[in-house]
């Protein structure tokens, strides 16, 4: 295989773009890890009071990340992430303003190898968000595993990460003061075995827990597209039924996280590596879907949402997919 390295002439700030990826990329793939390896062997040596105390505060905090979380604004502002912003480069665009008063739903398409455009445009401000739609609060949903690994749960939760337990989008939406944005990536863990460059399946026709609890608490429901998410990474070939699919399905069964083996780029060369390409992300949030809330919601009512749901997304995405250089043939497939 013939390495392409990178020249040595590269101009600082794209350096620096390359370094921000790279803590990204640690903290998604290793930094729990670290953390949960430090815990372990604080409480081994002598400073074990100290994880005693921490595993105290633990406890008392154990609910937090499904009440709200604990974001820090300080931290979602800092310049590594206008680094990170820029290494792809990713935008955020707005259709139409949201009322501050009401809590809302974000349904993020598609969810790719590592939701790049949900974290750089939710968890952080480099992209605006604070800016665009005033008075309002983003929270991504993750999966409530990672809220249990000591340390790493205090760092992510504040981004504004919360569990994507079903309290914890509850809590969220049933805000009376309004607000609150729960971003949820609708394909969820499955859809990243499917996520490498052209690919525009969803896996959303059998996701309606989300819809349930827009319904239930009468928030309204959003629609979100980022376009280039899942150009960001090449994937080893899984076709369904394949050997390595039914590998990865079994573990995401047992561990309930997604294993995609993914590869792209590296730090001073082009042919191989785990950073992602350098290809723009434009992420798009659509116009507000008015729910009614029904506090017992029927299987039609869930049924109807959805469907009305899956037509906006459709709209949204014909809608734009010619200025992001996409032909009038390609269309979304739900399954």
């Amino acid at each position: 295989m013939r390495i392409e390295f990178a020249p040595l002439n590269v101009p600082l700030r794209r350096r620096l773009q390359t370094a921000a990826v790279v803590q990204w990329i640690f903290s998604f793939l290793a930094l729990a890890q670290c953390c949960l390896a430090a815990f372990v062997l604080l409480a081994l040596s002598d400073w074990w009071m100290v994880a005693l105390l921490y595993a105290g505060w633990l406890w008392l905090d154990w609910d937090t990340p499904t009440n709200g979380g604990r974001r820090s604004q300080w931290m979602r502002r800092w310049s590594v992430w206008e680094h990170f912003r820029d290494y792809f480069p990713l935008t955020l665009l707005k259709t139409v303003d949201l009322d501050p008063k009401k809590n809302y739903i974000f349904g993020f398409h598609p969810h790719g190898v590592l939701v790049a455009g949900a974290f750089g445009n939710f968890c952080t401000e480099a992209t605006g968000f604070s800016h665009l739609f005033p008075g309002l609060k983003p929270h991504l949903l993750m999966l409530p595993f990672w809220f249990r690994v000591p340390f790493f749960r205090e760092y992510i939760m504040c981004g504004g990460l919360v569990s994507s337990s079903k309290s914890s989008l509850s809590y969220l939406v049933s805000r009376p003061e309004g607000g609150n944005v729960a971003v949820v990536a609708v394909g969820g863990a499955s859809e990243a075995l499917d996520a490498r460059p052209g690919a525009l399946t969803l896996q959303v026709q059998n996701r309606k827990g989300f819809i349930k609890l827009a319904l239930k608490h009468g928030a309204q429901l959003v629609p979100v597209f980022s376009f280039g998410e899942n150009e960001l990474f090449d994937q080893i070939e899984n076709p369904t039924g394949s050997p390595l699919r039914r590998l990865q399905n079994r573990l995401q069964s047992i561990m309930g996280i997604a294993m995609p083996l993914f590869h792209a780029r590296g730090v001073f060369q082009y042919s191989f590596g785990l950073i992602p390409y350098r290809k723009p992300i434009r992420t798009i949030v659509g116009k507000p879907i008015p729910v009614v809330q029904t506090p017992s919601p029927s299987s039609e009512d869930i049924e109807s949402l959805h469907k009305v749901y899956l037509q906006n997304l459709a709209e949204l995405f014909e809608q734009h997919k010619r200025s992001y250089g996409l032909a009038d043939d390609q269309h979304l497939a739900f399954i």
